[in-house]
């Protein structure tokens, strides 16, 4: 088996960039091409009816793999392993995606307040046709958020495009009271998944 000195990050995340950066990965970016192929890639994101959040995250992962390989191979680009990852936040079996504007922004937040909830994010790494995946599942509890904290949190911008309205390394970390699992996870990628990951595809970090 052939050992891979870099890979294909198919996520336009700039968390996950800074956290292969981590651990000293060397990847390029495989992204959808402006236009019609962007907006398929964000409807990969969309929710089945009554679909559980663990499935939700592992199907959107392995869909966006499977595009990232088509889109490798239509360029005519070099082959090496490809890494996929999706994270969504869940409040039981409530689904939190992205909020679509400020209203809704503001409903998760409010939800998320003074509760618990889990942050799912699954990694899938295709290599040739081989898939390898994993499934990080942590668990975050806020203390009670303020309407007044969370109107100026959303009027910060920072929750738009983030799963559940808001970024663990981001001003709303002085409200989280507890974390049990991967800091790291909850970002978007987790570290030790990954690279137990790219560990088994030969990837050398």
């Amino acid at each position: 088996m052939s050992v891979h000195a870099s890979i294909y990050l198919a996520s336009q995340s700039p968390r996950r960039r800074q956290l292969l950066d981590q651990l000293g990965v060397r990847h390029e970016l495989l992204l959808p091409d402006p236009g019609p192929d962007s907006a398929r890639a964000e409807a990969l994101e969309a929710v089945l009816p009554d679909e559980l959040p663990a499935a939700y995250v592992q199907r959107v992962t392995a869909l966006k793999l499977k595009t990232s390989r088509a889109r490798l191979k239509r360029r005519g680009l070099p082959d090496a392993p490809i890494l996929c990852s999706d994270t969504t936040v869940a409040l039981g079996r409530r689904i939190l995606g992205k909020p679509a504007d400020a209203d809704e922004a503001r409903a998760m937040l409010s939800a998320l307040s003074g509760r618990s909830h889990r942050v799912l994010t699954a990694v899938a790494l295709g290599v040739g046709r081989r898939t390898l995946s994993a499934l990080s599942i942590s668990h975050v509890r806020f203390a009670p958020l303020s309407p007044a904290l969370i109107g100026a949190y959303i009027a910060s911008g920072e929750p738009f495009g983030k799963a559940g309205a808001y970024a663990i390394q981001s001003q709303l970390a002085g409200w989280i009271a507890h974390i049990d699992g991967s800091y790291s996870a909850i970002m978007g990628l987790p570290l030790f998944e990954t690279a137990q990951l790219l560990r088994q595809a030969r990837v050398s970090f």
